[in-house]
């Protein structure tokens, strides 16, 4: 079973003691590929950096989250845009709105979010074609589906990452032909029990599937890590608990999603990861 983890943040600081342990222990859980999220000016260049050390393997976004929206500034996005220079970088984001935690001003977040769909309007990959969006919302679905409609046919393939959203936001997605990001939320008895029934509707071809690693780990984890860090070998408990939702053999569904995030973001099939590398920070 070959599984890709479309979403972790694996520059985060709690991974610092043992990156490279982490990494083997995902390709020894079946993670062929990983997408790393890049979410702020200060880690969209470490997702780059870390990408590069193990190619084929490692790929990420660069983008700026909406908590961290009133960093972009115009040498912000000029950064972005070099970023995006190098084909390792496969999305733009992580980028949308969050009203849930307002930890930007709503107007700094409508002008980041503007200003990467307008990035994502005009990047284009090494073939020519725009880099797919790698997107937040989280209760700011009118407000996030208006601004998305102001670049109807301007950007290029979008996936909503993370979805822990309600029946009617699904299919308001699913209807403009975006990929969905499912996580360990959905293993959680008191705030994801309503995703069991809605994942059934996600096309195959439109389902992919994240740990959002070292945030969401799965609450039906058997046994618990003790630092409670949620790390990328995960998915496949993840994925084993999508398949049993939506009817599926666990092996169907996982080569559903890697067919589809390989489709998306545009990945060669797995080779053989280089041995890990440690970087200086």
């Amino acid at each position: 079973m070959q599984l890709i983890d479309i979403g972790a943040n694996l520059t985060h600081d709690s991974f610092d003691r043992d990156r490279d342990a982490v990494l083997a222990r995902a390709r020894e859980a079946g993670v062929v590929q990983m997408v790393l999220t890049g979410a702020s000016r200060e880690h969209s260049p470490m997702a780059l950096d870390l990408a590069r050390q193990h190619p084929g393997f490692l790929y990420a976004t660069a983008g700026v989250h909406p908590h961290h929206a009133v960093e972009y500034t115009d040498e912000c996005d000029a950064e972005m845009r070099a970023l995006h220079a190098h084909a390792e970088v496969v999305a733009v984001g992580e980028c949308g709105l969050d009203y849930f935690r307002d930890f930007a001003p709503r107007p700094a977040q409508h002008r980041a979010f503007e200003r990467q769909l307008q990035l994502a309007s005009e990047v284009r990959a090494a073939d020519g074609q725009r880099k797919p969006l790698f997107l937040h919302q989280r209760d700011a679905h009118a407000d996030f589906m208006a601004q998305m409609k102001n670049f109807d046919g301007r950007i290029g393939a979008a996936v909503v990452h993370c979805f822990t959203g309600e029946r009617q936001e699904l299919f308001d997605y699913l209807d403009q032909d975006w990929y969905i990001g499912i996580t360990g939320w959905l293993c959680d008895e008191r705030r994801g029990a309503h995703l069991r029934e809605l994942v059934k509707h996600i096309p195959a071809e439109r389902l992919m599937i994240e740990t959002d690693a070292p945030y969401l780990l799965p609450r039906s984890l058997k046994p618990m890590p003790k630092d409670r860090r949620n790390e990328p070998m995960f998915l496949a408990h993840i994925v084993e608990e999508l398949a049993r939702d939506r009817g599926e053999d666990v092996e169907l569904t996982a080569a559903n999603a890697t067919a589809a995030t390989r489709t998306f973001f545009r990945l060669p099939d797995a080779r053989r990861p280089g041995p890990a590398v440690s970087l200086p920070w």
